[in-house]
């Protein structure tokens, strides 16, 4: 077989290889391999440019290997044998010592200098550089006439093949940032919960752009979500809400970040926004309704306590407007740690020590008050209630006892245990009044427990509840 029809058939051979996948990397590395055995080369580099960096970088290389792809080796058009070719649109060939060639440019993680003889060519789509490929020999050799074009041959049909591989490489990270952009659109738009929705952007970023890690800061410096580790790399989008920035996108990874990428993570960052504000705008809506629910259940509360004073004789009016405004101020008590703390729950001691310190000031008492509070957590229904309590067994007893009081708040064997103890001279279980009246109901009716009165040199009230 002559030289012509052997070209010939490699360049089919080459071109047909080449041509089986759309898969870039696919595509580099077989170039590579197919190009180095047509022209029985020991190694072929080849590089592909990058239009917005004006860089020539290398993508696939056969025969040697790069050592560390965090330094990936490139070139401006123009630099370095292979970029002279790329910028000149000509071949260029040096047949022995190419490294001591004025243009070579050398990389610390590619061997090149073991290698004798170069052919670089550049690769040209419709006469627009798309990147370029040399092939080196290990021992001195003139490539001929007849090899440098069929490598030049070689790299016209390989343009049209990289061209394609990239436009579907484009099209395939477009469909992927859609999926990435629908999958958190769907989680913003279907969850109630925030905490849902800013767990699923931070998950599909990662997902999107490969990331070792990502966060949503908010605007007073809290994560709100951090996900992974940090990289070597890291990125911060604000995320803006009618002009105001509410937060950031943070996002970390080991390789630089590509304009595609930050362009993905702008839109992310944007459906962030969104699905704060959304959050926030629903909690708030959900905080307001419950707020609305407990003032309602409260002002309820006050009438039937002022309805059962107004029933009640004999008893003095200005005393009587204390006593409410008493009570009015042990619910308000309540809603203000329930408001403060933003949860359903409420500390007990916390707010026991609060109505202790409100009355003995209110009271003008000058009496010595001890208080035991053990910590226990209590429902916002149930603390109004013992609130309540509290608040008519403290008052009695800076009222009407000694010269000390003794408070005490324990939890045990499953039962909440409160105890007001004070020196005076003790009632009897028989005893009356509004006060008692309204504490009886309360530990009956909503807290679901018993009120113990035991007086022996003093009165010693005792309520006990579930937890």
């Amino acid at each position: 077989m002559d030289v012509s029809a052997r070209h010939l058939r490699l360049l089919t051979e080459t071109s047909a290889a080449v041509n089986s996948t759309l898969d870039l990397e696919e595509v580099l590395a077989l170039v590579a391999s197919k190009v180095a055995d047509a022209l029985e080369a020991d190694a072929c580099f080849v590089y592909l440019y990058d239009e917005h960096a004006d860089e020539l970088i290398l993508r696939a290389t056969h025969g040697t290997r790069v050592e560390e792809m965090t330094r990936t080796p490139r070139m401006k058009p123009g630099e370095g044998i292979t970029g002279t070719a790329a910028a000149e649109r000509s071949p260029i060939m040096l047949p022995a010592q190419a490294h001591l060639d004025e243009r070579f440019k050398a990389f610390t993680n590619l061997p090149e200098d073991e290698y004798e003889s170069i052919l670089a060519v550049p690769i040209l789509a419709r006469e627009k550089l798309a990147g370029a490929l040399n092939v080196r020999t290990i021992e001195p050799h003139e490539f001929s006439d007849a090899e440098i074009d069929l490598l030049v041959a070689i790299a016209a049909q390989v343009a049209q093949t990289i061209e394609h591989a990239k436009l579907y490489a484009d099209a395939q990270a477009r469909v992927s940032e859609l999926e990435a952009l629908a999958k958190i659109s769907e989680a913003v738009s279907e969850s109630l919960y925030l905490e849902e929705s800013l767990e699923a952007i931070v998950k599909t970023t990662m997902e999107a752009v490969g990331a070792t890690g990502a966060a949503l800061v908010l605007e007073d410096g809290n994560i709100a979500w951090p996900e992974g580790r940090a990289g070597t790399h890291a990125i911060r989008l604000p995320l803006r809400w009618k002009g105001r920035v509410i937060g950031e996108l943070v996002c970390d990874r080991d390789m630089p970040f590509a304009e595609q990428e930050r362009a993905l993570l702008t839109s992310i960052a944007h459906h962030a926004a969104v699905a704060l504000e959304h959050g926030r705008a629903v909690m708030r809506g959900v905080l307001a309704q419950e707020i609305h629910h407990r003032v309602k259940n409260n002002l309820q509360t006050v009438a039937s306590l002022l309805r059962l004073q107004a029933r009640s004789e004999g008893i003095d009016p200005r005393k009587a407007l204390e006593d409410s405004v008493n009570r009015i101020l042990a619910i308000a008590a309540v809603h203000e740690v329930l408001t403060e703390r933003r949860d359903e729950e409420v500390d007990l001691d916390a707010l026991l020590d609060r109505l202790r310190a409100m009355l003995v000031q209110g009271l003008g008492a000058e009496k010595r008050v001890e208080a035991q509070l053990a910590h226990v957590s209590l429902a916002g229904g149930r603390a109004t209630a013992l609130a309540l309590v509290f608040s008519e067994l403290l008052q009695n007893a800076l009222e009407h006892g000694g010269d000390s009081v003794r408070v005490e708040l324990a939890q045990r064997d499953g039962e909440v245990v409160l105890a007001i103890a004070d020196d005076g001279s003790g009632i009897g279980d028989d005893a009356g009044g509004t006060g008692l009246s309204i504490v009886r109901a309360l530990v009956r009716d909503e807290l679901r427990g018993t009120l113990d009165l035991h007086s022996n040199g003093g009165l010693r009230a005792e309520v006990v509840f579930p937890a």
